[in-house]
């Protein structure tokens, strides 16, 4: 029991019901290799697939998150704070709320993992305690590193392996360079698109019912009958 909690410290996040059905994957994942015979390394992919779609269908992914799940609604967001989000993505990363948002959003994409994995790196960072560090690096590396892991996070193959080689000994900045990856996968790929999505766009009241589309002035470029072109302003 100690030990599972050494390696697995989110037991103490889980109802009884998901910790009893995630500690039966965790305790065969611990006997050494030498315990296991060929047939049983032959299913641990399948272990590890029937514990993903475990923690997705239990909601769990929300329970091993380094962050409890906030209460906050898309309705109690004003339009004026979601707005200062589309600023930067570090900007967004400071605001709970949009933290919160953008995890929404990366669900519907299915790609989560990675808003967990940087929240999770962040929290890593912060902890003193040695045994504690190492604890939650086991995790993370669990989680999220390693291969076939239920929430791999997509990282380089040598990335991957300096991360094995410290998990020995891990320190602070361990997971520094596969978490910058990831930063820079969201803010290229995910942020952009998280702008134009419908969850973003109706906090800001810029879609749905009755919203009010606001336009630039700028403009454009129109010929007269003797195709001459001149311009005028127009709205987008």
């Amino acid at each position: 029991m100690e030990t599972l909690l050494f390696l697995f410290p989110q037991f103490n996040y889980m109802a009884p019901k998901e910790e009893a059905y995630f500690r039966m994957f965790a305790v065969e994942d611990l006997q050494s290799p030498a315990m296991k015979d060929d047939s049983s390394r032959q299913k641990d992919k399948e272990r590890k697939s029937r514990l993903s779609l475990f923690l997705t269908k239990s909601g769990s992914h929300e329970n091993v998150s380094p962050h409890k799940k906030t209460n906050t609604t898309t309705s109690n967001i004003s339009p004026e704070a979601a707005l200062q989000w589309s600023d930067s993505f570090e900007e967004l990363l400071k605001h709970t709320d949009g933290v919160e948002t953008f995890s929404q959003f990366l669900r519907t994409e299915f790609s989560e993992e990675n808003i967990e994995f940087w929240l999770a790196c962040e929290e890593f960072k912060t902890i003193d305690s040695e045994t504690k560090r190492l604890s939650k690096a086991k995790y993370i590396y669990t989680v999220y590193i390693e291969s076939e892991s239920p929430k791999e996070v997509n990282i380089d193959y040598n990335t991957k392996m300096v991360i094995q080689k410290n998990m020995e000994h891990p320190t602070r900045g361990c997971f520094d360079a596969a978490q910058m990856k990831v930063f820079s996968l969201m803010k290229k790929d995910s942020y952009p698109r998280f702008l134009h999505s419908d969850i973003y766009m109706r906090i800001t009241r810029r879609k749905g019912p009755g919203a009010t589309m606001f336009r630039r002035r700028s403009r454009s470029c129109v010929f007269n009958e003797r195709g001459e072109a001149k311009t005028e302003p127009s709205a987008w």
